[in-house]
């Protein structure tokens, strides 16, 4: 492994070469652990950052392993990310606040990055802490929770999910695995208990816990205000017959309303604002190409929700695109600023600007597939090879039967 102090002491962008996609996570908790605080990766697309989270955990157990998700919707839909994923971004803003005692690993996507969120100071406001003793209306904890976003249902099976039932509320809240259940005797909370969702069955107990919205729409009189008054200036008066207006008028929930966050905050942010000096941020250099295919996209589905703007009552008027998105330009400007150190899968020459990791990508059997040739000769011939030169092989497979198949199909090979 290369001195990583050249990263952490960089003040602008490194090159580092040769991180073969399945030597990320290694490679990142190296980082995280000589970091001061964080190491920050973006990842390209979702599987991408889910095979570096699950990795990392493996390499790293010591760490705390942060994953910051994109909305699962597209830009300018008519509908909402779901509660689950809202949940774990704003748990995963509130982590980057709170701070932690082990090092920290975030792990997100391009299209997460290209997104402004609220500021570290709303996310902080947004918490209410629960503990027994605490004295608090049945009606009134109602009222917060649809506020922040959690969805009353029967029973709680999903995360941004509540349940009310007579003395006992149950809710499925941000940054928490499991259900929260808490029993009250007339408005005093008696006691906050874990339990299964899948079983509803308690698994254990909490002395408090600090409760985070659901959603990153927080529905507040200042905050309607707000809406109310930014969409009539964008939209004109004809807007207020909006269902999307009247719904937010009345305090209740639109689906896709969130694409109007802008005009619920006085301001938003970008994910770096949540970050460190000292952190050390590093990009696939897959991303950037996908940077621009996220922006062209954003570009795309503002352009068709305009073209048929105003041809429907109660129809779509979108926000322009660098109200809730990055434009290109400040892309740029952060990633030079952070600095981002890019990874790239290829060789490059070691210079000032460049740092070699070594790693090597397996052999890949794709060209004997495409010709429809039987891939068990050619890598029983490439172990061989392997073993004379002095090296070991290392096969996995899925589970015991698969081994078992693999191995008698290559003793016959």
């Amino acid at each position: 492994m290369p001195d990583l102090s050249r990263i952490l002491s960089a003040k602008s962008p490194l090159t580092l070469a040769s991180v073969v996609r399945g030597a990320q996570p290694m490679v990142l908790a190296d980082l995280a652990r000589a970091a001061k605080k964080r190491a920050v990766f973006i990842a390209p697309d979702d599987a991408a950052m889910r095979a570096v989270t699950d990795a990392a955990h493996f390499f790293a157990p010591e760490l705390d392993v942060i994953e910051f998700p994109a909305w699962d919707c597209l830009p300018y839909d008519r509908a909402s990310p779901a509660l689950s994923v809202s949940a774990r971004r704003l748990a995963a803003l509130h982590s980057l606040q709170s701070g932690s005692k082990s090092n920290q690993l975030v792990v997100t996507t391009i299209n997460a990055l290209l997104q402004r969120v609220l500021t570290p100071f709303r996310i902080r406001e947004a918490v209410r802490e629960l503990k027994p003793g605490i004295s608090i209306g049945h009606e009134s904890l109602t009222t917060l929770l649809q506020k922040q976003g959690y969805s009353r249902t029967d029973t709680v099976i999903d995360a941004g999910e509540f349940a009310v039932r007579g003395s006992i509320f149950d809710i499925f809240p941000s940054g928490l695995e499991q259900g929260l259940r808490l029993d009250f005797f007339g408005d005093e909370l008696e006691s906050l208990r874990l339990f299964d969702p899948s079983t509803q069955r308690t698994t254990g107990t909490l002395d408090s816990f600090l409760l985070l919205p659901a959603s990153e729409v927080l529905l507040e009189d200042a905050t309607i205000k707000r809406f109310r008054s930014g969409y009539r200036e964008r939209f004109g008066a004809n807007a207020t017959q909006d269902p999307l207006y009247e719904a937010v008028s009345e305090g209740r929930r639109q689906a896709g309303m969130e694409h109007w966050l802008p005009l619920f905050e006085d301001k938003l942010v970008t994910l770096f604002d949540h970050l460190g000096k000292d952190d050390v941020v590093v990009i696939d250099n897959a991303s950037l190409a996908a940077a621009e295919e996220r922006l062209k996209d954003i570009g795309d589905y503002h352009d068709q929700r305009t073209a048929i703007s105003g041809q429907a009552k109660g129809n779509y008027r979108p926000l322009k695109p660098d109200a809730l998105y990055l434009t290109g330009d400040e892309f740029k400007s952060a990633l030079a600023d952070a600095p981002a150190h890019r990874a790239t899968t290829f060789d490059e020459p070691e210079s000032d600007k460049v740092i070699d990791f070594g790693f090597r990508s397996g052999r890949d059997f794709a060209p004997e597939r495409a010709r429809g040739d039987n891939v068990y000769p050619v890598l029983a011939d490439h172990l061989k090879a392997i073993g004379k030169a002095g090296r070991r092989p290392l096969l996995a497979a899925h589970s015991k039967g698969s081994r078992s198949r693999i191995a008698s199909i290559l003793g016959e090979a």
